[in-house]
Parts: C-alpha cells; sequence; structure tokens
C-alpha cells in the first residue's frame, strides 16, 4: 500500500505544469522516502552531478554530510533508515555564485504528503538556511550561524546545521565550536537512532 502512495505521489511530482520542463526532459525528480526511516535530512536541492547521475548527495558536499553523520555510503544510501527531501526535488540551475536557490513553494507542497508515509522519523537534519529558516519558521534576517550554536533548543525533533559545502570552508575555521561541539552531538544523535 504504502509503495503504490510513493509511485502515485512521485508521479503527481512529474505531472505538476510546474515540474513540466523537467519532466519533458525525462528528468526525475529526486529525493528518498522510505517507510520505515528515522532520520530524514532536508537540504537545498540536487547539485547538478547529483541530478545526471540520480544519486542524491553524489557530490563533495554529499561526502562531508556523511563524514558529519558518521555513516558510511552504504548505510546512507542502503539501509533505508535514512530519508532525503531536498527542498526542491530538481536541480534549480546556476546562479552567479553558486546554484539556485529552491522554487518557493516547493517543499510546501510536496513535503507534507510525503512525510505523512514517514511514520518513523525521529530527527529532522535541517541542512542549510533555506532548510532551516523553512522548517523553524523563522525571518529571513535570522542568522544561520546563531540557529545552529543554538542547536539544542531544537531538539529532539529538529538539528539545524551548516551546508557542508567546500564554500563554507571560512565559516567552518571561523566558528570552531561546530567540529568540536554539533558534529559529535549529531553524529551521536544518528547512531543511536540508527542502533534501533
Amino acid at each position: 500500500m504504502l509503495q503504490a502512495n510513493y509511485n502515485e505521489i512521485n508521479e503527481e511530482i512529474r505531472k505538476d505544469p510546474q515540474n513540466a520542463v523537467y519532466t519533458r526532459g525525462k528528468i526525475r525528480p529526486l529525493y528518498y522516502a522510505n517507510p520505515k526511516a528515522k532520520i530524514l535530512i532536508i537540504g537545498q536541492a540536487p547539485g547538478r552531478k547529483a541530478q545526471d547521475t540520480h544519486i542524491i548527495w553524489n557530490d563533495v558536499s554529499g561526502v562531508r554530510l556523511r563524514q558529519w553523520l558518521g555513516v558510511s555510503d552504504e548505510v546512507f544510501y542502503h539501509s533505508g533508515k535514512i530519508a532525503v527531501l531536498p527542498m526542491d526535488f530538481y536541480f534549480p540551475g546556476k546562479g552567479k555564485s553558486g546554484d539556485l536557490p529552491p522554487r518557493k513553494g516547493f517543499a510546501a507542497k510536496w513535503h507534507p504528503l510525503l512525510l505523512k508515509t514517514m511514520p518513523e522519523i525521529q530527527l529532522t537534519v535541517l541542512v542549510g538556511s533555506y532548510a532551516v529558516k523553512h522548517y523553524l519558521n523563522l525571518k529571513s534576517s535570522a542568522k544561520l550561524t546563531d540557529v545552529v550554536r543554538a542547536y539544542q533548543s531544537y531538539l529532539p525533533e529538529y538539528f539545524p546545521i551548516v551546508h557542508p559545502s567546500p564554500r563554507n570552508q571560512i565559516w567552518m575555521a571561523r566558528n570552531s565550536w561546530f567540529a568540536t561541539q554539533v558534529i559529535p552531538a549529531l553524529r551521536s544523535k544518528t547512531e543511536n537512532l540508527l542502533k534501533n
């Protein structure tokens, strides 16, 4: 029954006029939902390489994210315990300084339908400002650094983190507390949830 439901939702996404240009180009929506998932990762949108290979988080940022979580590729992609819902399921294109932002309203339209199919989610890892501000209902002026530093305030439901992009190297150097306090806490939470 759940598999049928997933297939129906996927078909609805593909048929949505908002996604017509992708569907015509034979580009499938990129996300991963599983009824047994314990951890949900919500990031920005697939990058070009992820979309072209149809493997989510298939880039340097993904390697770093898995290191932060303390999980292998095998666990991340094949355990069924980690789900991934980007804020947009399609690569939005390139901008002047990196990828364009996810389309407005996309996550609000499709996430609730998919979340209903994953009743065992116990932790949602919010990766980057788009996911953090949307799910925590924060103003656009909210500073991501302050939110991540106060990550414990959002537990046990949410765990906000910065994006693992190489572009954030300078931020990481300036905020050493992230590596010494936040990442170990994220790994511990992840390990405990994946044990069950």
